[in-house]
């Protein structure tokens, strides 16, 4: 369907990757791997016709049409949710004008017989017959459906845009791709704004649209479930394999193996022939032979093999301070903002020890019950934190509560104590700040990479109560399986609001779930949750159907 062929790109003398090609087919659902920086973005945004290669080409057919959703959006609008949803439909709207304006035109001519007037009749009826054979003229169904998947209420329809946060917009425009039904979708970190339920959805709509997609995404159960191919970008090269990522990673395993066969396979007889060259070189009766293994090893093609991080770091949170049996109990908790209730008669009891996870969508709570257990915020209820309880608060804004001034290095050093101090470089490499990359001050960070080094901070501080607000969003594979690592062994409580299911699995052993105003406790992990939801929403659909 769309053909990639010898595509080359290079910053200055950096060659990002040379000379690549493969084939996206009609219902490819493929996951782009590679480190970061290995240049995965970039292929996105040429695939999407967002910048250009150095070299090769791109082969779209013309009637083809390519959806993309970038990492980062800022858009700035006047619209309401609804309004700027349809604008996906907006080729319709500029048809019903176009109709619109030519009926007009023809209401007020009296030249009944001229030959323009016939002209203006056929070009009003092709327009019309082609417009109503377009099944998605009555698309108001579809816009509403899309946006109830994605998470949004029926109320936030006439809201305006302007009202919402910056991932909430990430939605819209993904509902705009959806609506559109493209024949390529083209997403960088699609979940990251969005809680588990909407990812499910969006799961689902993937699998089921029979249209092709092409993804990157640190949220290793969304990739595992929606894709069945996946393109590895590495060392300026592409692997592609016909399976999906958790596959993938037992067939580049052997792969590695291979390569690093071949290569000291290879090392050895390099090492054989320079032996017999120097042994030999002066000698007349062998000098044909010298020559000739010394041009063999000039036009040699040396073996690679892929790079991959080897670091084998183990974080680990120093002792926990030992806290009362009871860290949190809530007792008949109640929150509202004015007229709006968030939830009410929310009662828990957090033991020492703990691992929970707070789920549901987005805005049923679940940072707000976080913000009553900090005491941030006024509530109604009975809130009581137990005898001793160090709280370590991990939350988006923590980044912005960094000193500007001090260097990454330095922010980390002012934390960290004892036998830690030695390993704070390999520590400041696991979370991709290695080399030179710790000198640079925190004022010039991205907001992502600020939220990185608030979280290595976090790690470093003795506490007995974690609470970590969506911690994985700026984490690519290998960190966030460093820090799942650390949180296993770690010996105090945690508090995890996240929606990555991939994380939560195998490290918390209780659910709290946030929705309809209520706070319902979950016994079990996150896996028998989710088949916990699933069967309760067969049910309600099972009583809608039968009412």
């Amino acid at each position: 369907m769309i053909s990639v062929d010898g595509l080359t790109v290079e910053f200055g003398a950096t060659t990002l990757f040379k000379n690549i090609s493969f084939v996206i087919n009609e219902k490819d659902r493929i996951a782009l791997m590679g480190k970061n920086g290995a240049g995965k973005s970039t292929l996105l945004k040429i695939i999407a016709g967002a910048r250009q290669a150095n070299g090769g080409r791109i082969s779209t057919p013309k009637d083809k049409v390519i959806a993309y959703l970038p990492q980062h959006l800022i858009t700035e609008d006047s619209r309401t949710v609804f309004e700027e949803a349809s604008q996906a439909f907006a080729h319709l709207f500029e048809m019903e004008r176009e109709i619109e304006i030519l009926n007009n035109e023809l209401s007020s001519r009296t030249d009944y017989e001229s030959e323009s007037y016939y002209e203006l009749i056929e070009k009003v009826s092709t327009l019309s017959e082609k417009y109503y054979s377009i099944e998605e003229t009555n698309f108001d169904a579809e816009v509403e459906k899309i946006l109830l998947g994605l998470g949004f209420m029926r109320e936030d329809f006439t809201r305006p845009t302007s009202e919402f946060s910056g991932g909430w917009r990430m939605r819209i425009e993904l509902a705009k791709i959806l609506l559109k039904k493209p024949d390529l979708i083209l997403l960088d970190e699609p979940t990251n704004h969005l809680d588990i339920e909407s990812i499910q959805w969006l799961e689902e709509f993937l699998i089921n649209c029979g249209k092709a997609v092409m993804v990157i995404s640190h949220d290793r159960a969304f990739v595992d479930s929606i894709t069945t191919r996946t393109i590895e970008v590495t060392m300026g090269r592409i692997y592609d394999y016909k399976v999906n990522y958790s596959k993938y990673l037992v067939l580049r395993q052997e792969r590695r193996q291979q390569q690093i066969k071949a290569y000291e396979e290879q090392q050895k007889m390099i090492a054989d022939n320079q032996a017999f060259i120097e042994r030999f070189k002066g000698t007349y009766s062998k000098t044909l032979q010298v020559q000739s293994r010394v041009k063999m090893l000039d036009k040699l093609e040396l073996v690679e093999v892929d790079e991959e991080d080897t670091s084998a770091l183990r974080l680990k949170f120093p002792p926990s301070p030992r806290s009362g049996t009871y860290p949190v109990i809530a007792d008949e908790v109640s929150k509202s903002y004015g007229d709006h209730n968030v939830f009410s008669n929310a009662s828990l009891t957090i033991e020492r020890g703990d691992k929970v996870a707070f789920v549901g969508k987005n805005g049923e709570g679940k940072s707000t019950l976080v913000k009553t257990i900090m005491n941030e915020i006024d509530y109604d209820g009975t809130l009581t934190l137990g005898h001793n309880t160090k709280i370590g608060y991990f939350a988006q804004n923590q980044a912005s509560l960094l000193d500007e001034e001090l260097t990454i290095f330095q922010t980390i050093d002012d934390v960290a104590k004892g036998d830690i101090r030695t390993k704070i470089k390999d520590i400041l490499g696991a979370f991709m700040f290695g080399g030179d990359n710790s000198t640079k001050k925190v004022k010039v960070l991205s907001g992502g990479e600020r939220t990185r080094l608030a979280m290595i901070k976090l790690l470093l501080e003795p506490v007995n109560l974690l609470i970590l607000d969506e911690p994985t969003n700026h984490l690519d594979l290998k960190t966030k399986d460093i820090l799942k690592s650390a949180l296993k062994d770690y010996d105090g409580t945690l508090i995890l609001v996240s929606h990555d299911r991939d994380f939560l699995d195998g490290l918390v052993e209780k659910v709290y779930e946030f929705g309809n105003k209520r706070v319902k406790e979950h016994l079990g992990d996150i896996k028998s949750f989710l088949h916990t939801k699933k069967m309760e929403n067969l049910t309600e659909l099972e009583k809608t159907i039968n009412s």
